[in-house]
């Protein structure tokens, strides 16, 4: 249930009772008590979930294997295919029906997700469509998509009854399936393969118009078992378009009968490369385990000499793929094909790219590189990557991720006229490595940390962004990352029309920031400036040990957390997870002080002084400026003892009081009421409602410069106001203060970061100074190599 919902049940409840909700306490203290506990948000442990967050000693989850033989039809497009299906129960329940997941059914015209689709009216000028918008819906309206299902039985042969619900299918069993029992159960169909182009989605084929040839890649192809587990029962959600998946690890056989001079790149390992590939490329393919850089197994030259044939045989290409939770595959006579090697740890691997011609000379440089890369790092933070191969395909879609293969889209700019100019922009070389970089990262998260895409898109997308820049700030000094970090967030957290993270994926608003975005820099920050790098990369190393190869749920990250790392993080979760609310805490003044030392001949003249310095009030200026007499002076009849005593006056009462106070005190107390000290108290106002540590640079006169870090809980009895005491030598007198000086915690408006105030650069100054700093390093580089 979404924060959304949740409101919603409160609201009823509420409602119910005759209490207006919008005048009521926050029934989940959501937007209440920063630092009160999750308890009533996350679900209750159990033996199946813990309370640290680990899989239960009963923990379970279901297994689905596969044998597909599959046939592509290049003329037509067209997919044919038959699958056996041996589902094993391993819950504790009986099951008298089975559900699957029919994702093709997605692109017939009178799908839910088309029929549901809506027009972002805001983005669109009032009185036209967009060609584009208009040609996709016109395209959407009238393909012929989704499943032609003309089979399904059991292992005899013998019809099951079905019922296709939209991106759904239920398979009613003749005998309910108990507990450690399997069922095996066959499907036929066919589906016509989308022009990925036109109709988007995570899958379709490319035409290259040129030579005339298809590029396939093909995934969310064939009827996939839904997850069944102990949380949701059936996660048997509607495939609307972003929600991706969620699945059963199962093994895989798959047989994919291609033209004969197709090149295929799939899930799994290749099992009869004597009958698909020539002994050359064979060879090739062996040298490349130990290779240190990529060794070409399909050259360019005969990847141009495959594009003008036009084989009428057929190949079958056989892989098998153990533990795996789906199954992909691309296919076109336009591949090349490179490979190296990768062994470390616990990994030892086989990283490869597949890519058209039009890819060069950006792919060959750099795609298995950066699958390497991505490895070595990931492997770092989470586990050694357990699969036999790696691969990354250019083709059609921009970037998706199935087991060990990828697909990511950039390629260099060609010129018409002459094909052999080709030049590509900086923005296209990194969002290449970045593209491949989180793709191959999704190995990771959720491929392998198996959670839920159809419900909670942040547990695969957020902290794959979030490992992702990590990956891209070691590829090289000064990366240019889209996310990650804290300022890259801030035009967001204070925008409008936003939901919280821990909502639906098909009810999220900003999808980029939300799901991407926000967790990638609420775990940056949490990484950085609250646990520290040791505490953070221990713990989340533990999730993902925790909950490799098994389905975690937020909660068990969250719990996770906390409990490897020792740190109470509700209040960080409860904030960035659960609301809306920004960061944008003000300092608001720092007040001097100096200590009292309760000794009567220091503090009453002290007093003294500090009552006749205060401003006289507009009245007594009044007065003495028209001459009036004081009252003391025009009625002395009135006037007694306080008139004629000076309240400022030390009495021996006071010395005597002074006198037994301190004979009450321990030595170390003593010697303190005679240290001279400075003491600041710094106030802090909470505007943004986001709770955060303060981390403060204070400047002294002498020139020294202080960084203090104080921890969120400062704001543990107050969320809307705290102050600060520091007390420092009487030679530290302070200058100024900085709030967030590095900009760490992606608070809105650092105009109020400052005391005193100062006048905040424009973007256009800060660009020249940098430009200034970058001309004068470069000056300064010629001029030592000039000697």
């Amino acid at each position: 249930m979404n924060v959304n919902s949740l409101r919603r049940w409160g609201a009823a409840i509420f409602a119910m009772a005759g209490v207006n909700l919008a005048m009521a306490s926050d029934p989940l203290n959501v937007t209440g008590d920063k630092f009160r506990q999750l308890d009533e948000l996350l679900p209750t442990p159990n033996a199946y979930r813990t309370a640290s967050g680990a899989p239960g000693h009963a923990y379970w989850q279901q297994q689905a294997d596969y044998d597909i033989q599959v046939s592509l039809d290049d003329d037509k497009q067209l997919i044919t295919a038959s699958e056996t299906v041996t589902y094993t129960n391993n819950s504790p329940d009986t099951l008298r029906y089975l559900w699957l997941q029919l994702d093709q059914n997605r692109f017939k015209p009178d799908s839910m997700g088309n029929l549901a689709t809506p027009v972002d009216l805001e983005s669109i000028a009032p009185d036209t469509i967009p060609f584009g918008v208009f040609r996709r819906q016109v395209v959407a309206d009238e393909f012929p998509g989704g499943y032609q299902i003309s089979r399904v039985a059991d292992s005899k042969g013998r019809e099951l009854a079905h019922t296709i619900v939209d991106t759904g299918m239920r398979i009613d069993l003749p005998k309910p399936l108990k507990s450690g029992e399997q069922v095996r159960f066959q499907i036929d169909w066919s589906y016509k393969v989308i022009e990925q182009k036109a109709l988007g989605g995570r899958s379709g084929y490319e035409y290259f118009k040129r030579d005339d040839n298809y590029l396939y890649e093909i995934a969310q192809w064939f009827p996939r078992m839904a997850a069944y587990n102990d949380v949701s029962g059936w996660q048997n959600k509607p495939f609307l378009g972003r929600g991706e998946f969620a699945l059963e690890f199962g093994n895989y056989r798959v047989a994919i009968n291609v033209p004969a001079d197709h090149v295929v790149a799939a899930t799994g390992v290749l099992q009869n490369p004597e009958e698909v590939l020539t002994r050359e490329q064979r060879a090739r393919l062996k040298k490349a385990r130990t290779a240190q850089k990529p060794v070409m197994i399909i050259t360019k030259e005969e990847a141009l000499k495959n594009e003008k044939s036009r084989s009428k045989k057929r190949k079958t290409w056989i892989f098998e793929a153990e533990n795996v939770r789906d199954f992909s595959w691309a296919s076109s006579r336009k591949f090349l094909w490179d490979a190296q090697g990768y062994k470390k740890g616990g990994t030892d691997t086989l990283a490869m790219s597949f890519y058209p011609e039009e890819g060069m000379p950006l792919w060959d440089k750099y795609s298995t590189e950066t699958i390497i890369h991505t490895m070595d790092v990931y492997n770092r933070y989470s586990f050694d990557y357990p699969y036999p191969v790696s691969i990354s395909v250019n083709g059609p879609v921009g970037g998706m991720e199935y087991p060990m293969i990828t697909f990511n889209g950039p390629r260099p700019e060609i010129d018409d006229e002459d094909r052999s100019k080709r030049t590509y922009s900086r923005t296209t070389k990194y969002g290449l490595i970045s593209v491949i970089i989180h793709e191959v990262g999704h190995n990771y998260f959720p491929m392998i940390v198996n959670s839920d895409e159809r419900q909670w898109t942040w547990m695969d997308e957020g902290l794959n962004t979030f490992l992702q820049f990590l990956a891209e700030q070691e590829w090289e000094e000064k990366y240019p990352s889209r996310r990650g970090d804290a300022r890259k967030i801030v035009d967001y957290m204070k925008s409008d029309n936003q939901v919280p993270i821990m909502t639906n994926s098909e009810s999220i608003l900003q999808f980029g920031n939300n799901a991407y975005g926000k967790p990638a820099t609420a775990l940056n920050i949490l990484r950085e400036s609250i646990m520290g790098r040791e505490l953070f990369d221990f713990a989340f190393r533990e999730y993902a040990q925790r909950w490799k190869f098994k389905r975690p749920m937020p909660a068990d990250f969250f719990r996770t957390m906390e409990d490897a790392s020792g740190m109470d993080l509700d209040w960080f979760w409860r904030g960035w997870f659960y609301t809306t609310d920004h960061v944008d805490i003000s300092l608001d003044q720092v007040r001097h002080y100096t200590v009292g030392t309760k000794n009567p001949d220091i503090e009453g003249p002290w007093k003294r002084e500090q009552h006749n310095s205060e401003p006289e009030s507009i009245t007594a200026i009044e007065n003495r400026a028209r001459k009036l007499p004081r009252i003391v002076d025009a009625k002395p009849e009135l006037a007694d003892f306080y008139n004629k005593h000076d309240e400022f006056d030390v009495s021996n009462a006071d010395r005597n009081s002074y006198r037994d106070m301190l004979a009450g005190l321990e030595d170390w107390e003593r010697d303190m009421l005679s240290v001279e000290s400075n003491v600041y108290v710094l106030d802090f106002s909470n505007i943004g409602g986001l709770v955060m540590p303060l981390f403060l640079r204070l400047e002294y006169e002498d020139g020294t410069v202080e960084d203090l870090r104080i921890p969120a809980e400062i704001w543990a009895k107050n969320s809307r106001k705290t102050s600060k005491m520091l007390v420092r030598d009487k030679n530290k007198i302070l200058k100024s203060v900085i709030l967030d000086p590095h900009w760490e915690t992606a608070d809105v408006n650092v105009e109020n970061n400052y005391y005193p105030r100062r006048i905040i650069k424009s973007r256009l100054e800060l660009f020249k100074e940098e430009k200034r700093r970058n001309l004068m390093k470069d000056w300064d580089t010629e001029l030592k190599e000039k000697g």
